[in-house]
């Protein structure tokens, strides 16, 4: 289970800290078990900070505090702070990242499903597609549309996620693809055969829509599987 600590914490010194806490990234690399650090500023309260640190389970938490390194920090945090901060413990039961969440709508409901009422949903009115298949990139929501029904005409296809970030605005997922040659595709006459390629996309989102994509995949590799190579 997903574990957070929340140190919460006043310092007039924050440019030291910040210092402190880079030589502290350089010294442990390699060591630490931190998955993702957040730090925050009081809106109304310039000394008054939360540092939100991120490990994959209570039990990374407790092996990177004994770090000599994440000791050594912690003693050098304290002669920086005014005050002795203090600590929150969180099991994380819920985690919800919207882009994510939004990202996949387009693998699951609109690509694999074939609801197409969906890209109204998720993809922006001046969405652009940079696809290595396409001669040129597609602006708007038809392109996608195109895109996908022509995909879902040649093959039965499923997507597996193999892995998937998201960082700001992006979210950037490697993808195994298995599709059943059913219908035409690129002038190729329907062999019946299953194929199967990787690829990557990175989607960039923007008030709650996909405003951007850029799809990368072995296109060379699925026209050998179908016979046109």
């Amino acid at each position: 289970m997903t574990f957070v600590q929340i140190i919460d914490y006043k310092t007039s010194r924050q440019d030291a800290l910040n210092e402190l806490l880079d030589r502290y990234v350089s010294q442990s690399q390699g060591k630490r078990t931190v998955t993702h650090s957040i730090v925050g500023r009081d809106r109304d309260d310039e000394t008054h900070y939360m540092d939100l640190v991120e490990f994959p389970s209570y039990e990374d938490a407790m092996a990177n505090s004994h770090l000599p390194e994440t000791d050594k920090m912690f003693q050098e945090m304290m002669a920086l702070c005014d005050g002795m901060p203090s600590f929150t413990n969180l099991d994380v039961v819920r985690d919800e990242h919207l882009n994510t969440m939004l990202v996949n709508r387009m693998y699951e409901d609109v690509a694999m499903k074939g609801d197409m009422s969906v890209i109204e949903e998720i993809f922006a009115e001046d969405y652009r597609d940079h696809d290595i298949g396409n001669p040129e990139d597609k602006v708007g929501r038809a392109g996608i549309r195109e895109d996908v029904e022509g995909w879902r005409s040649g093959f039965d296809f499923s997507f597996k996620r193999d892995a998937q970030m998201a960082q700001d605005d992006y979210v950037t997922t490697l993808w195994t693809w298995t599709g059943k040659h059913k219908g035409e595709y690129m002038g190729i006459a329907p062999t019946g055969k299953t194929c199967t390629m990787t690829g990557t996309t990175v989607f960039r989102c923007e008030d709650g829509m996909i405003k951007e994509g850029w799809w990368h995949y072995d296109a060379m590799g699925l026209m050998r599987q179908m016979g046109a190579m």
